[in-house]
């Protein structure tokens, strides 16, 4: 009942109540108009499952290997029911269409994450030259790859290009405003590479315009 914990007197931090008033919201709107693709039971475990993911994700800059886990399984239910209706399809070619989106997804962040683990070993150069001990921060976390096979299940081979393309475009807004904030501020040069933000949320906010579409 968002109470103070009973042991220990602490009152319930701000992310509870926002997680409680969005969770009740969207539920409440999908049940008055719920998504084509997923349908209302199944489109609420999938935003559930988008639920923990982005939390955790904003709070720890992580996405778990059991949370990945736990939204393969999902997510290959998910692309399966999704492209076995598309054109009648029959549940195996729904099913090959899942996976193969799975794969696509998986790889290109899998590129990403490449294209992160040189941004980082440049970042270290940097700190080592200003004398600055190194840390082991990462462009693109592993998470986010799995992170991309999920959704590549659940988008299927048609639509994860588009999911992933969405994905990118939030998360290069936000990281353009964050330059432009640095900017004005003037502490560009001293934060900007020590600055970091979750990409999760972002990808999920691309798969979620293409999956809950009313």
């Amino acid at each position: 009942m968002l109470r103070a914990c009973r042991q220990c007197g602490e009152t319930r931090g701000l992310r509870t109540w926002l997680v409680q008033i969005l969770t009740v919201s969207a539920f409440v709107y999908f049940w008055l108009f719920p998504s084509k693709a997923l349908g209302f039971p199944l489109g609420m475990l999938v935003l559930i499952y988008f639920g923990i993911v982005i939390v955790i994700d904003l709070e720890h800059r992580l996405i778990l290997h059991p949370t990945s886990l736990a939204g393969a399984l999902l997510g290959l239910v998910v692309g399966t029911s999704i492209h076995s209706r598309i054109n009648d399809n029959s549940i195996l070619i729904g099913l090959g269409k899942s996976l193969l989106g799975g794969v696509v997804g998986f790889g290109v962040m899998f590129l990403l994450y490449q294209l992160g683990v040189l941004v980082a070993r440049y970042r270290a150069r940097r700190m080592q030259a200003a004398g600055q001990a190194t840390d082991d921060e990462e462009a693109l976390g592993g998470g986010d790859v799995y992170l991309g096979g999920v959704l590549g299940l659940m988008l299927g081979w048609d639509f994860i290009p588009i999911g992933l393309a969405w994905g990118i475009i939030f998360g290069g807004f936000i990281s353009l405003l964050l330059v432009i904030v640095l900017l004005v501020r003037r502490r560009y040069h001293n934060a900007a590479l020590m600055t970091f933000i979750p990409y999760g949320p972002f990808f999920i906010l691309g798969a979620a315009l293409l999956l809950f579409q009313p």
